[in-house]
């Protein structure tokens, strides 16, 4: 008895659509590609519920022939490839044959296609992956696919879908980064009945990305062009004081394809060193253009990641010409000392990615960092910060960042104050510790580490000192600590605004601020303006997508409120049928951790003792609101074993 057999065709088809449509935006990624490949000059996308219960892609593009649309429904049929060597220069953003068959296996699936020259189109109908329903009609020229109750017969996938919010934002990113990729196509995106996405398709990336961003970006673009042997780039950046939270207005496009590439974003981070904080990212829009024998686009079953044939080189090309960007000639030979740091990191960073690859750059990058800009020669320590911070003013001012993004002034970092000097240490103003609210003796502390269930325990914490400007190390009588300042002070402050939401102290802008969002933003906030005035944010509308910020959160600098409201939503889209409660939360947790002192930001002995205090009224001290841990306690056992002082 034979125990192996052939699957037919419509498990097979639902076996790929398991990796080929992950969710509506996969769905549209494959039609709108497809549509690009037709030459289709206009694209049209309208989605409802997200992309799950409707969507159609319509294009003005050649269309098919009664008989390639019946082989288009086929699996692996495409009109991209003919033999295996054709992989090796595939020129077309589809070439498997994988995406009408595995759509149409999971959704009410309906095609209408007309060439040129034909007197009636051709209209094909798969529900669920049945037999096709094939048969003439009259329409346009071009292809129109609607794809209708997607996941309706499988219902496990559906259910791991997230809201509609977030579907239809995955949508929105995604034809924002296909239309920055192809400026010469006009696409427009209809979300819910609403115009979301209009570009005007004349070709002109700068037009593009001020359509998409609005106009107040497209003042702040810087353009690049880069051209060596056979590689060559352009595009646009933007000025270091045009900055957002997250890589989601990052688009890196190869030979006309949109790509994740490690080394690529960490080229442009590079490239931005010293110009912008550690947390931020600028626009980007690369276009790169490479011979197509020295890539591999089958490596992954979305075609959203290529292998380089020399991933060094790519490396190098893109951080010289986002450094010639931001940094022109003149400059960088002023920057002198800045520009061979920056240049050491990259070489340092090339090197370690030949040697062990891009998994091991991400990991090591901090250590990479601080090894390739030590100087060749011994500088004291303060000298040293003194002359980068003289220089990053200068580069600063020349580039227009905002003197609220300017770092402290440097000084030589302290081991240990003593007990008789700590009160002549200044304080630094510009670090919010806010007095906490008490909370009551009753409330249980979680233990998610070694530390003892005892607030009097963290009361007698004295500090000794930072070490990276990042963590604070204290003592008591029964132990070392290390306290995370940025988690302490996200957990005080997520506490302080729980305990008073509604009467939180905001302070109203002199100067009203204008802002401009993305209509999947807009609606966001439309839905939670009740909400964001409970948290300090104040916003009326203004305009279409545009909203007045007429007041702020009193812990919020005015400069930062827009990548506050910004982040709030991000995490907004990433929750699951919130809520209101779990609204509210996120909210909270959001704005906290972007108010808190930061990594890297040099405290004086007496904001330490404060930070502790502080930190010991809380509700759950040793954890931020995100989870984190925010103290390791070693008890004077633990210190004696690691020692090997035990037995004494």
């Amino acid at each position: 008895m034979s125990f192996v057999h052939v699957l037919d065709d419509n498990t097979i088809n639902k076996i790929a659509a398991g990796e080929v449509v992950e969710r509506p935006a996969s769905v549209i990624k494959e039609l709108v590609e497809n549509a690009i490949d037709a030459h289709a000059d206009r694209i049209e996308v309208e989605i409802t519920a997200g992309g799950t219960s409707f969507m159609r892609v319509s294009d003005n593009g050649i269309g098919m022939s009664r008989q390639d649309a019946e082989l288009a429904i086929l699996r692996h049929a495409t009109s991209k490839i003919v033999k295996v060597d054709d992989l090796l220069t595939i020129g077309t953003l589809g070439f498997r044959g994988e995406a009408l068959p595995s759509i149409a296996s999971v959704s009410r699936f309906t095609l209408t296609t007309r060439q040129a020259g034909d007197e009636l189109g051709t209209e094909i109908k798969i529900s669920g992956g049945s037999l096709p329903e094939i048969g003439e009609t009259g329409c346009g020229i071009g292809t129109t696919i609607r794809v209708e109750d997607l996941f309706f017969n499988t219902p496990a996938r559906k259910k791991f879908l997230k809201t509609n919010n977030t579907e239809g934002g995955k949508i929105n990113e995604f034809i924002v980064k296909l239309a920055i990729s192809n400026p010469q196509i006009a696409f427009k995106l209809i979300n819910n009945n609403k115009m979301a996405v209009s570009t005007p398709g004349n070709g002109d990336l700068k037009d593009t990305l001020q359509s998409i961003y609005g106009g107040t970006v497209g003042s702040a673009l810087l353009p690049l062009e880069f051209e060596d042997e056979d590689i060559r780039l352009s595009g646009f950046v933007t000025k270091p004081s045009a900055i957002r939270s997250s890589r989601s207005w990052q688009t890196f496009i190869v030979n006309g394809r949109i790509i994740a590439n490690r080394a690529i974003a960490r080229a442009i981070d590079n490239a931005y060193h010293a110009l912008i904080p550690k947390t931020g990212y600028p626009l980007v829009a690369l276009n790169i253009q490479v011979p197509q024998n020295t890539i591999d686009v089958n490596v992954h079953p979305q075609k959203s990641e290529m292998k380089f044939e020399d991933e060094s080189r790519v490396f190098k090309a893109v951080y010289k010409a986002v450094l010639d960007a931001i940094r022109p000639k003149d400059e960088v030979r002023q920057l002198g000392q800045l520009g061979n740091m920056a240049a050491g990191v990259e070489q340092a960073e090339i090197d370690r990615h030949v040697a062990h690859g891009m998994q091991e750059i991400l990991l090591e990058a901090k250590d990479v960092e601080r090894a390739s800009a030590a100087p060749a020669r011994y500088v004291p320590v303060y000298e040293e910060r003194r002359q980068a911070a003289m220089q990053w003013r200068e580069a600063a001012a020349r580039m227009e960042v905002p003197k609220t993004a300017e770092p402290p002034e440097p000084e030589p970092q302290p081991v240990f104050v003593p007990e008789a000097e700590a009160e002549t240490v200044p304080e630094l103003v510009s670090v919010p510790v806010p007095e906490m609210m008490p909370v009551p003796e009753s409330e249980s502390v979680p233990e998610p580490m070694p530390v003892e269930n005892d607030r009097e325990q963290s009361c007698r914490m004295v500090p000794i000192g930072q070490v990276d400007n990042t963590y604070i190390i204290a003592q008591d009588a029964d132990g070392l600590y290390i306290v995370d300042q940025h988690a302490a002070h996200e957990r005080i402050l997520f506490d302080r605004f729980s305990a008073r939401a509604g009467e939180i102290p905001v302070q109203q802008l002199l100067v009203h601020l204008m802002l401009d969002f993305s209509s999947h933003e807009a609606e966001i906030i439309e839905n939670n303006l009740a909400m964001l005035k409970e948290l300090g944010f104040g916003l009326e509308p203004a305009g279409p997508n545009q909203f007045r910020l007429t007041e702020v959160p009193a812990d919020v600098p005015s400069g930062e409120a827009e990548d506050f409201i910004r982040e709030i939503l991000a995490s907004l889209e990433e929750l699951h049928k919130p809520s209101a409660a779990e609204l509210r939360q996120a909210a909270i947790a959001t704005a906290s951790c972007k108010a808190a002192i930061k990594a890297g930001f040099k405290l004086n002995f007496r904001q330490m003792e404060i930070l502790l205090a502080e930190l010991n009224d809380t509700a759950m001290p040793y954890t931020c609101p995100h989870g984190r841990p925010t103290i390791i306690r070693f008890s004077t056992d633990e210190l004696a074993k690691m020692f090997k002082r035990t037995g004494f």
